[in-house]
């Protein structure tokens, strides 16, 4: 039997009793052996962000098996935390995980027929939405706020490399795509300057690292004696930069949802008005700064004009957010009338299972996420794991808010990032399952206290 150290305070503690609320009990002290588990969720973090140079310059004759790198990591943390017995039997852990191991089935037998597709498709549940918990178990909150310090770090040289790649043409070795493609990996943009994709494979991996790094950086602001302050005001900047060079109207929504969550936080708390008038009296003086260099100049004037094209072509502000965040669902009902019980089979709706199945990329069954849902795993599978995903992001919105109210901000401001792409992320796509599951995890994560305060008598 293994020893554990528990918080003396027991579940009378307050963030404990608020985590009694939700399906994530406070777990004792990890003992030290167990460390290794940490030592791999920051492994998969570092693959996240990495994950695409190491195809694209590392090693692009590997690029196609690489594509899975962070699988095995995942796949360790769950088998290790699972004999644990670490994780909570709720249902937010485990229907996903039978809709998984159920949709292999009725994928090879009723749906495409191929088991190889199956099995990509069905990891998603068996493997990284568990590793949501498992992150959310093994981590407390001065984990958190280390990902957080390491991830304001990796945006400064990330806005350089993106300046870089904008400023470059695509047939340059920094604009190389996966697999060494010299065709380049930028994407369409606007006035013949291309979306960067810094060191991901695709530019949607580098909306949603600058979008994470935003809730972070806002964090910092409200507590800038937890971070060092050149660090804090260099990550500010390269975020500004980042907004205009990566030509994303996301980034920019993103930012704005983040900001709302702030000025909700100071509307709730004007314990944090100061710092949250010092911060922007710092972020203005860093834009009338930038503003001042041809560099932002030339990208700020391409990113505006991408925005003002593609709004119009999609009917407006009101048109984009309807469409992308209210239009999904209602379209996934719409597009799937016919649609077979168990849904055309899982994995069929991504990358990898198109290029087995039909050849060539392209999306055999919706672009949007809630409609290839339903599309591979029927509508009754489909709707199930789209509630498991609502459900459990308004758990945590729930307890996040009432963190807030008791004065940490950590849990409220990651919400801000999470609360977009858990319920509605294209999971299809491992950029965007990879930040999921560990907004997710860090989330959970952040509910819990710091191990000095878990001590306190």
């Amino acid at each position: 039997m293994r020893a554990y150290t528990r918080n003396p305070r027991g579940l009378l503690d307050t963030q404990a009793a608020t985590l009694e609320s939700l399906p994530f009990r406070a777990n004792p002290a990890l003992p030290a052996s167990d460390q290794l588990l940490k030592k791999a969720i920051w492994l998969y973090f570092i693959l996240l962000i990495f994950e695409g140079a190491i195809r694209k310059w590392v090693f692009p004759g590997l690029a196609t098996p690489l594509l899975i790198v962070r699988d095995p990591i995942a796949l360790l943390i769950v088998a290790k935390t699972l004999h644990r017995g670490l994780f909570p039997f709720h249902p937010y852990l485990i229907v996903p995980v039978l809709i998984g191991i159920t949709s292999i089935f009725t994928a090879t037998f009723l749906g495409h027929g191929n088991m190889m597709v199956a099995l990509y498709g069905a990891r998603i549940f068996l493997l990284h939405f568990p590793m949501m918990f498992a992150i959310g178990r093994l981590f407390n909150q001065d984990d958190v706020i280390k990902i957080g310090k390491v991830t304001l770090w990796m945006a400064i040289p990330m806005a350089f490399l993106i300046a870089l790649q904008f400023y470059s043409p695509q047939t340059a070795w920094v604009n190389r795509g996966v697999g060494g493609d010299v065709a380049g990996a930028g994407f369409s943009g606007a006035l013949g300057y291309l979306r960067p994709p810094g060191t991901f494979s695709f530019t949607n991996g580098l909306t949603l690292f600058y979008g994470f790094v935003a809730s972070f950086i806002i964090y910092f602001w409200f507590n800038t004696d937890k971070i060092n302050k050149l660090i804090l005001i260099g990550a500010t900047s390269a975020l500004l930069a980042a907004i205009p060079l990566s030509i994303s109207r996301g980034l920019f929504f993103q930012i704005g949802v983040s900001l709302i969550f702030a000025i909700t936080a100071v509307s709730r708390k004007p314990k944090y008005a100061g710092k949250f008038v010092l911060a922007s009296i710092g972020i203005g003086i860093t834009l009338l700064l930038l503003s001042q260099t041809s560099f932002f100049e030339t990208a700020t004037v391409a990113f505006t004009t991408r925005f003002e094209l593609a709004t119009t072509n999609e009917d407006g502000l009101e048109g984009v957010l309807l469409d992308r965040y209210l239009g999904g669902l209602i379209g996934s009902f719409k597009d799937n009338q016919d649609l077979p019980f168990f849904g055309y089979g899982v994995g069929m709706g991504t990358n990898v299972g198109s290029m087995l199945l039909s050849g060539s990329k392209t999306f055999l069954i919706s672009e949007g996420e809630w409609g290839r849902l339903i599309g591979e795993l029927g509508l009754f599978l489909g709707l199930a794991v789209i509630l498991i995903r609502l459900g459990f992001s308004l758990k945590i919105a729930i307890a996040a808010y009432r963190k807030l109210v008791a004065g940490d901000l950590l849990p409220w401001m990651l919400l801000s990032f999470g609360l977009l792409i858990v319920p509605q992320g294209q999971w299809a796509q491992p950029s965007a399952l990879g930040f999921s599951t560990l907004i997710g995890g860090l989330m959970i994560a952040s509910l819990r206290p710091s191990k000095s305060k878990a001590l306190l008598p």
